[in-house]
């Protein structure tokens, strides 16, 4: 039971530096909006990749169109159209572009060309650009927040602990009810 406790503080030790990480990671993504605008990450690095910093890309052929779940620059609740696109001669894996919001999933009538905007991570693809300005007649999309990137590294820890605690008292609720029986025998 005690190397079980010890575990359990571990973990919630271990959940008490993510979430110091996880602190510095979000520091450093605010602090990319200051940032210069770069070249859209054409293969972004796991390690670095360049979230919410500002970009542009050149959609030379929409490929396919995926629309999901998300807010307009008013928050309200829609679709965001999500473009991918031909960037050059075929090679390598084209751009992601959220080309705007709309209150319907159908695919928007836009063929491609020069879009700015920043950024952001995506569940799918690792990154995509969210366009400053929508394009196909839709409305601008909610600008992406550091806000939204999921941080329970804390909840996490002390999750953890309270498991380890409530261990214990179990354990020793059980030796003490162990002790009284054998008293009583």
């Amino acid at each position: 039971m005690l190397a079980a406790v010890a575990t359990m503080v571990g973990l919630g030790i271990w959940q008490l530096q993510r979430a110091d990480w996880k602190n510095s990671l979000l520091a450093s993504y605010e602090a990319a909006r200051d940032k210069p605008a770069i070249s859209y990450p054409a293969v972004p690095v796991e390690d670095d990749p360049s979230y919410f910093r500002r970009s542009s890309v050149n959609c030379l052929e929409v490929i396919d169109w995926r629309a999901v779940s998300g807010r307009n620059a008013n928050g309200q609740a829609g679709w965001a159209h999500i473009a991918h696109c031909k960037t050059s001669g075929g090679e390598g894996p084209g751009a992601h572009i959220v080309a705007g919001w709309s209150k319907s999933p159908e695919d928007p009538e836009w063929g491609g060309g020069l879009v700015d905007g920043i950024v952001a991570p995506d569940s799918q693809y690792m990154v995509r650009l969210v366009a400053s300005e929508p394009v196909a007649g839709l409305q601008k999309s909610q600008e992406p927040s550091t806000d939204d990137v999921p941080n329970n590294h804390m909840a996490y820890a002390v999750q953890w602990f309270l498991f380890a605690g409530i261990a214990l008292v179990i354990y020793f609720l059980a030796l003490r009810g162990r002790n009284k029986a054998a008293s009583q025998a």
